[in-house]
């Protein structure tokens, strides 16, 4: 387990290294949780970012310190979860897409309606429903409870390709997740 320091230093990276290497981490957020398999960057240079027009109430927790939550509503339906990263680059963030569950499995069943594993976090919106992500989330610590990040016991085979659900700047292969995992939002085709 990584100290708090360990943990802001992970996150002053790039969002596109800070997005790959994520793959396989666990998060839990009291105790419900898995296995990261699959996230998106995002920075302030780039059009398809909160954060390409400059602060504003809704991204301003992408401008604050690394380490800690982006949490929006996407839609006006569903909440996602974002972990603000680069030191450098103020606006930069990394979106979880898909865990692979591993703890807190009835109560994720609990707040999805459904006990499909496949269908608990595979997205942002169920991901963020599974884990109870709500607005109370935005700009808390990473490196706090509720949360707990946990780095992998060993590498995983991570896919690279172009971002989903986006309509700007879609070439930019900022994607990453464990290649055949059962668990993503999409399947990540070679």
């Amino acid at each position: 387990m990584l100290d708090r320091a360990d943990l802001r230093a992970f996150f002053a990276a790039d969002a596109a290294s800070v997005a790959e290497r994520l793959i396989g981490w666990s998060l839990f957020i009291d105790g419900v949780g898995g296995r990261i398999v699959e996230t998106e960057a995002y920075d302030s240079d780039d059009p398809a970012s909160h954060s390409h027009r400059g602060r504003t109430p809704r991204n301003g927790a992408m401008f604050g310190e690394t380490a800690h939550a982006y949490v929006y509503r996407s839609y006006g339906i569903h909440w996602c979860l974002n972990f603000v990263c680069d030191a450098h680059r103020p606006g930069s963030a990394v979106l979880i897409r898909a865990l692979e569950p591993l703890a807190g499995q009835d109560r994720m069943a609990e707040r999805r309606g459904t006990a499909a594993p496949a269908l608990l976090c595979s997205g942002p919106g169920r991901l963020a429903q599974a884990l109870g992500i709500d607005a109370s989330h935005n700009g808390r610590d990473l490196c706090a409870p509720p949360f707990e990040l946990q780095p992998p016991a060993g590498p995983s085979q991570v896919w690279r390709g172009p971002r989903i659900g986006i309509s700007k700047a879609v070439h930019i292969p900022w994607r990453f997740a464990v290649m055949g995992s059962p668990f993503l939002s999409r399947p990540a085709r070679l």
